[in-house]
């Protein structure tokens, strides 16, 4: 039967249909013919992700959703599509349904879930029956990576989930609640029943009373039950083999079956920690032995195939940094030891960048991980003695949702650039013959030009070499210019920009300005010293090296330096506030979102205090440290305010409460700066919803229109 007949053919038993999807042309990414990108073609931009390889690393399946105006939700269709590359993606049509949650299982089916339910199906053969699953959906995926999980079983969490099987099957590790904690009974009168009946408002007494994007007040985390480490037999007896007050997490199996490791956290009733997670290991005999207890924060925990390594990432806990008085986070690395115990050895020591979810190699021989470097994300591996990191992907790119097969012969991805939204590739376990997949963004490639987006590096005012890209106004002409600037900080601020599509910016080029994005000091992907170079001091070299790039592009490119406008959230509206105070006339607008103003009032309001007893080296009532704080609030310095500034904030946040935000807009108000507030309700930091996102681009496009048009002449 051919492909295109196959593809049409229905399975009406069980209402399913691997339905055509786009060719899988070698379409230019990075077209620049067509119109320019409107506010309206926010709908129509598809998001890819849910990447896994099968077992045989034959297929890839994927998500694809897409955005709703109508209800102001996400929808999404499940692909597969051959490694090869020869033939054109399926969708699995479920019945009309939303499909998502791919994973597959070890027999080489593709498990999804739709219509509230979990499916199986055979992607190599259409017509097999369809079986429905029962348990929760996704779980058992047989590919390592993406949301696959990483070796040596996933983590059992939760109150008591389906837990973790060991190799061999005999055993399976779960976690469940132990009994609740005794409370003392209160015994009132039927008076004060009634009265406490008729109370409305809020009682707490634990000091991490606030998290974000949570109910207020947020419960208490060191309230309710431990949890125990319970065993299974094949024959369903169970022994509970760690009983003590604990929260334990990320169980995984030794090969041999018998041994198996786990973190967990002796200090989580303990509200004045910050938390830590140590190494556990134990064994079906019911021997469990703590391994580490020195304030470092273990995670990542694995055992190599051969049963010889126990592998795990550590990095300083936060109550390390604080006691020890540090100027520095700590680096995150990479360990191995041996299983049955040893000296354990540093297998990044000597690599200046943080690995994010090893995977071992069935050999034994590599553990692969995905790094940032710079504003690009690659796949690298390491040997467990003597091999030094080796990166494995290269390019200007940023790869996301890795997957490898099992026998880590292929690794599937997404390929994050600035000029177009992600698509699905693969490549052999080296990082060559790389195929593109997939070409789901093709409809909209072709109607509409994105702009592209030029590397840059500057040095900032001390020499340090900051990385940044500018974008390209639409139809970008250099007798046309001089053009206005738009200015972006990211968040964080140890997070980095980088290549990926972000439809914000895409917007504001197609608008006519040039975007300029910049990875200062705090970024990562740079290394240690760069990461923390801002370590008591938030705003000053980091704001240097934003400056030292508006210089960079204002002296090689048509650019109007009068018409320079700074915008970012979080972090980046921190970053916003600080610049129009120290440099208040370099900015001719400004838009602020969710943005610290004064780290005092900030101290005891936001849900991450750390940051303040880390990085200014104390609370408010140690005086340094509040001098520091000070020091560092653009609040001290509205008087110099000059900048038309629009504050864009979320009614509820607790990560920057929106009070923030207030102030720094009643201070420019009571100066008579021009100044304009858009609060979203019930919106946390992270303001959520298609048309949140679509208003706040529309008020943000007409505030940059209104004040860094070009000058009448």
């Amino acid at each position: 039967m051919n492909s295109g007949l196959r593809t049409f053919l229905t399975l009406v038993a069980a209402g399913v249909v691997l339905a055509a999807g786009l060719p899988n042309a070698a379409a230019d990414q990075a077209a620049r013919s067509g119109r320019a990108l409107t506010l309206e073609d926010y709908y129509r931009v598809l998001s890819v992700g849910g990447v896994e390889i099968s077992p045989d690393a034959r297929w890839v399946a994927y998500e694809v959703s897409r955005r709703i105006e109508a209800d102001n939700g996400t929808a999404s269709d499940a692909f597969v599509v051959a490694t090869s590359g020869t033939a054109e993606p399926r969708r699995i049509a479920h019945n009309g349904a939303s499909v998502s949650g791919v994973a597959w299982q070890p027999d080489g089916r593709l498990r999804y879930t739709a219509g509230g339910q979990a499916w199986t199906i055979d992607p190599a053969n259409p017509f097999a029956a369809l079986v429905r699953v029962e348990g929760p959906p996704g779980g058992g995926a047989a590919g390592r990576g993406g949301r696959g999980g990483g070796r040596g079983g996933a983590a059992a969490g939760g109150r008591g989930g389906g837990g973790v099987a060991s190799p061999d099957g005999a055993w399976t590790l779960m976690l469940r609640d132990g009994p609740e904690p005794a409370r003392a009974e209160l015994v009132t009168s039927e008076f004060e029943k009634r009265h406490d009946g008729r109370f409305e408002g809020a009682i707490f007494d634990w000091m991490q009373f606030q998290r974000d994007g949570q109910p207020f007040p947020a419960p208490d985390p060191t309230a309710g039950p431990g949890r125990h480490v319970i065993l299974r037999a094949r024959d369903g007896a169970e022994r509970v083999v760690l009983a003590e007050d604990l929260r334990p997490s990320n169980l995984v199996w030794h090969p041999n079956g018998r041994m198996f490791a786990f973190t967990a956290d002796v200090e989580w009733r303990n509200e004045r920690s910050y938390g830590r997670s140590d190494l556990w290991t134990g064994t079906v005999d019911g021997a469990v032995m703590r391994v580490t207890d020195d304030l470092y924060q273990y995670g990542n925990l694995g055992f190599s195939p051969d049963g010889r390594y126990m592998s795990y990432t550590r990095t300083f806990g936060t109550d390390m940094v604080i006691d020890e008085k540090l100027d520095h986070g700590g680096p995150n690395d990479l360990f191995v030891r041996a299983a049955a115990g040893g000296v354990p050895i540093n297998l990044t020591e000597d690599w200046d960048l943080e690995p994010g979810g090893p995977m071992w190699s069935p050999d034994s021989r590599f553990m692969y991980f995905t790094a940032g470097i710079g504003g690009e994300t690659h796949v690298f591996r390491v040997a467990p003695v003597r091999g030094g990191v080796e990166q494995v992907t290269t390019g200007p790119r940023r790869i996301g949702g890795l997957s490898i097969d099992p026998k880590f012969t292929m690794m599937a991805y997404t390929v994050g650039l600035h000029e177009a939204p992600p698509d699905v590739y693969v490549a052999t376990i080296d990082g060559k013959s790389e195929r593109r997949l997939t070409n789901v963004h093709r409809e909209f490639m072709a109607d509409v030009a994105l702009s592209r987006a030029d590397t840059l590096k500057w040095p900032s005012r001390d020499g340090t070499t900051i990385e940044g890209w500018l974008m390209y106004p639409h139809g970008y002409d250099p007798a046309s210019g001089p053009y206005p600037l738009i200015v972006f900080s990211h968040g964080g601020p140890h997070s980095a920009t980088g290549y990926s599509f972000d439809f914000k910016k895409q917007f504001f080029a197609a608008n006519g300005y040039f975007v300029l994005d910049t990875n200062f000091r705090s970024s990562t992907g740079y290394g240690e010293a760069f990461k923390w170079a801002t370590w008591g001091a938030w705003g000053d070299r980091d704001g240097e090296d934003v400056m030292a790039g508006i210089d960079y592009v204002l002296a090689r490119y048509p650019i109007d330096g009068g018409r320079v406008g700074h915008t970012g959230h979080s972090y980046g509206g921190f970053m916003t506030n600080w610049l129009i105070t120290q440099y208040p006339d370099r900015f001719a607008a400004a838009i602020t979102g969710a943005g610290i103003t004064n780290w005092i009032s900030d101290y005891g309001t936001a849900d991450i205090y750390r940051t303040k007893e880390t990085e200014f080296f104390g609370p408010p009532w140690d005086e340094a440290a509040r001098n520091r704080m000070i020091r560092q609030s653009p609040l001290t310095y509205a008087d110099r305010v000059r900048t038309p500034t629009l504050f864009v904030h979320g009614e509820v946040d607790q990560r920057v409460p929106y009070e923030e935000g207030e102030q720094m807009y009643f201070a420019l108000k009571r100066r008579g700066v021009p100044a304009k507030m858009i609060q979203y309700k019930d919106m946390p930091h992270g303001i959520r919803g298609h048309w949140n996102n679509v208003h706040r681009m529309m008020h943000e496009l007409r505030w940059w229109e209104t004040y860094l048009k070009p000058q009448s002449k």
